[in-house]
């Protein structure tokens, strides 16, 4: 556990932040012995995830490694963090230290998200899509008054920052009823409200309404890598990409999310060719700071593609 050990120490150095990031990613191959473990610090808490059992010692480390470092990573708090193991299909939350704050939000560049650390396996924010949503912001700062579509919402973060950065309406749309329920509620954190609409359809039994709310200046697709009943990527991006033009407006943007290791930049690529040829301009945004991975293609791929400005032959069907 050098390197995680190491992580800490020389986060330690760095001046505090209050924003959410990741201080070590072992899942990234550039730490061998040590891809088991990732740790993030969401202030003013840690979460230390280990996709194996840790051992009673190798937890002991940790808990003191932080306990020395918290003062410089989370100044005039006690310390408090939360080690989360996933085992295969398995996944047991416990709290190691302290106390969880109640409500607990996640800070990014000036918002806030609601965060569950002890619930399940995902916690309401995604930190790897830190530059899919800088990438957002940045873009409909330029474009005030843009309409946008979140697949996939989850907990709407995207439409948060798009209302922030002026869009004039954002629909979220996502099978889960909690978790458009937990992106209210990150509406009204952030005073933000107006504009944004939630839909709890499956995409799948649901392109007629969508077709009819468009055409939008931004389509964000940010589905799960394989959740049976809904999403298997394999298969179900060809599904999205072969209607993605007629919800475009001319010259719009589409934001691709593909996080399956198991598959390369080269698949979405191709199926971007293959079923939304029209689609122009395909470049992948950077991983955020602490996402380092020796292979790029079992990373987090986000993809930026245009729509011809002329529109699509589809764009108003």
């Amino acid at each position: 556990m050098h390197a995680l050990l190491h992580a800490i120490a020389q986060a330690a150095g760095q001046p505090p932040l209050a924003d959410a990031r990741r201080l070590f990613h072992g899942r990234g191959g550039l730490h061998p012995g040590e891809e088991a473990w990732t740790l993030d610090l969401f202030p003013p808490v840690a979460l230390l995830t280990s996709h194996r059992p840790a051992s009673d010692a190798e937890l002991a480390a940790v808990g003191d490694a932080l306990a020395a470092h918290w003062p410089a990573l989370v100044p005039g708090r006690p310390l408090c963090w939360v080690h989360q193991c996933r085992d295969g299909l398995q996944v047991q939350t416990r709290l190691m230290a302290g106390a969880l704050p109640d409500p607990h939000h996640a800070h990014e560049a000036g918002a806030r998200f609601e965060l569950h650390l002890l619930r399940g396996r995902n916690h309401g924010f995604f930190l790897d899509m830190a530059e899919g949503r800088r990438w957002l912001r940045e873009y409909l700062v330029t474009q005030p008054g843009a309409r946008v579509l979140n697949l996939f919402a989850y907990t709407c973060a995207f439409s948060v920052v798009a209302l922030q950065a002026g869009a004039a309406e954002v629909v979220n749309l996502d099978m889960s009823p909690g978790a458009l329920a937990t992106g209210r509620r990150n509406h009204a954190l952030n005073g933000v409200e107006a504009g944004a609409r939630f839909w709890a359809h499956d995409l799948f039994a649901s392109w007629a309404k969508v077709r009819r709310a468009g055409p939008f200046d931004v389509v964000i697709v940010d589905p799960p890598s394989y959740q049976k009943g809904s999403f298997v990527a394999s298969k179900d991006w060809a599904r999205v990409l072969r209607r993605l033009p007629e919800l475009l407006a001319p010259g719009g943007h589409a934001l691709l999310c593909l996080n399956a290791p198991e598959l390369p930049e080269a698949f979405l690529r191709h199926e971007v060719a293959a079923e939304a040829p029209t689609l122009q301009g395909l470049q992948r945004l950077p991983n955020p700071p602490g996402f380092e991975d020796a292979d790029p293609d079992r990373a987090l791929k986000v993809l930026v593609a245009q729509a011809p400005s002329g529109g699509s032959p589809c764009a108003t069907c």
